[in-house]
C-alpha cells in the first residue's frame, strides 16, 4: 500500500513540474524558476525545447514509477526492478542540483519537489 501511495506522489508532482516545463516552453515568464535562474522573463527558443525534453523525461520517470508499484503496464514490472535505480539516481542528482543552484527561487520552489520526487522514487524501490 505504502509503495502505491507513494507511486501516485511521485506522479503527481512529476506531473507539476512538467506543467511547469510545458508553460515555460509555451512562453510564460517564469523562467527564473528555472534553468539555474539564468533567465528571466521567457526562455530564449532553445531552453523551450530543454524544457519540453525536461517535460519528456519526467513523465517517463513517472511512468517507471508507476509500472514498478504494479499500477500500470504489468508486463514491463521486470525491467522496472533495475529501471527504477535510474530514476532514484536521477532524483538524487537533482537534489543534488537544486541544493546548489546560484538561484535563491529554485530552491525554494523546486528543492522540495525534487526532495518528495527522491524519497518516493526510493519508497517504490525498495519495496
Amino acid at each position: 500500500m505504502l509503495s502505491r501511495i507513494a507511486a501516485y506522489t511521485f506522479s503527481a508532482m512529476a506531473l507539476l513540474a512538467v506543467a511547469f516545463h510545458m508553460a515555460l516552453a509555451l512562453g510564460v515568464p517564469w523562467a527564473e524558476l528555472s534553468w539555474g535562474g539564468n533567465y528571466s522573463g521567457r526562455l530564449p527558443g532553445p531552453m523551450r525545447v530543454a524544457s519540453v525534453a525536461s517535460a519528456g523525461i519526467l513523465i517517463v520517470l513517472a511512468l517507471v514509477v508507476l509500472i514498478r508499484a504494479d499500477i500500470l503496464l504489468p508486463r514491463w514490472h521486470s525491467l522496472s526492478q533495475k529501471v527504477i535505480w535510474v530514476v532514484v539516481a536521477y532524483c538524487g542528482v537533482a537534489v543534488l542540483a537544486h541544493t546548489f543552484t546560484p538561484s535563491k527561487w529554485e530552491r525554494i520552489v523546486w528543492l522540495p519537489v525534487v526532495i518528495i520526487l527522491f524519497i518516493t522514487g526510493l519508497l517504490v524501490a525498495t519495496r
